[in-house]
């Protein structure tokens, strides 16, 4: 029987459909006979204890350009719903936070992948200090001089926002390097948290692997290797996809934090894995799907796809 899913996301019209996770969602859905609603973050609100939506109904095809129709607004009662995907991009902050509040009213009769209350409680950045024997030396502070000591001990250091996304903000800083004090300064204006600063990983020249995890189990992996005088690997940044497998080390990784994962209600994850070391936790809105696909490993919307109608036969 087809199931009704409504989709929380970032503007339809100005997505890249090429490498959209939400979209090959949305389109194995459709291949699938469920019904699909949309609507943006803004559009949800809570009424008189009835957690409603201005939704639409959207029909996807894969056509660039001409890859959604939209139908009329209605508001829509997410309990009445079966399925919600929480699939807006950062930035992670209040308004992001409220939108966990909201479906959390919802969930899990209306099953929301992923589960609002794990997604507000296990930031990328945040939720992975709980694994420190699986990454490198990472300082969470805004202290100068506890920075200042954790670059005399490590060297090369990258700095970056705490709650940024996509690769955003991301600074190679070195021992001795006369921007710093420059960096610091704009950091400390510009967010009133702190930011991460982590060793430098030389090798992450040769890629930086974005491991899918569906219900805690390794699904499929990308090696995304930054476009040259460039550390972000990011796709969003330039960086190129390529194929490759798991090692054994991350297949530690995978096995370690996978468990984890499935408690909380985290179906759908990606991390990111620097010559074996884990550098961040990915649950808000992951990407990777249409890459890992386009370069000959799996169809992980299927699986995904796969893991939520199993979900919701219980």
């Amino acid at each position: 029987m087809g199931l009704t899913v409504a989709v929380q996301m970032d503007p339809i019209e100005r997505i890249n459909v090429a490498g959209d996770s939400t979209f090959a969602l949305m389109l194995e859905a459709r291949a699938r006979g469920h019904s699909l609603l949309y609507y943006t973050p803004d559009k949800i609100s809570l009424r008189d204890g009835a957690v409603v939506a201005e939704a639409r109904p959207v029909e996807v095809r894969d056509v660039v350009g001409d890859h959604f129709d939209l139908g009329a607004p209605e508001h829509v009662d997410l309990a009445k719903v079966d399925v919600v995907l929480l699939r807006q991009d950062p930035p992670f902050d209040l308004s992001y936070i409220t939108t966990t509040h909201l479906l959390e009213r919802v969930h899990p009769k209306t099953l929301v992948v992923n589960n609002p209350a794990s997604v507000r409680d296990a930031p990328e950045k945040v939720f992975v200090l709980n694994y420190p024997q699986l990454m490198p030396p990472t300082l969470i502070s805004r202290d100068k001089a506890l920075i200042e000591a954790f670059r005399a001990e490590h060297g090369d250091v990258v700095m970056k926002p705490l709650y940024g996304h996509g690769g955003g903000g991301v600074f190679k800083v070195a021992p001795k390097d006369p921007n710093f004090g420059s960096l610091f300064d704009l950091f400390s204006t510009t967010f009133r948290e702190p930011w991460v600063i982590q060793r430098f990983l030389p090798k992450v020249s040769e890629g930086d692997k974005r491991i899918i995890l569906v219900d805690g189990v390794a699904a499929g992996v990308v090696n995304r290797v930054p476009a040259e005088n460039d550390i972000r690997s990011n796709m969003v940044r330039g960086g190129a996809a390529r194929p490759t497998d798991l090692n054994a080390r991350e297949r530690e990784i995978c096995e370690t934090i996978g468990p984890e994962l499935r408690k909380r209600g985290l179906l759908f994850v990606g991390i990111d894995v620097i010559d074996g070391n884990l550098t961040e936790i990915n649950v808000t809105s992951p990407t990777g799907v249409r890459a890992i696909k386009r370069i000959g490993g799996p169809d992980l919307a299927v699986t995904i796809w796969d893991a939520i109608e199993a979900k919701r036969r219980g």
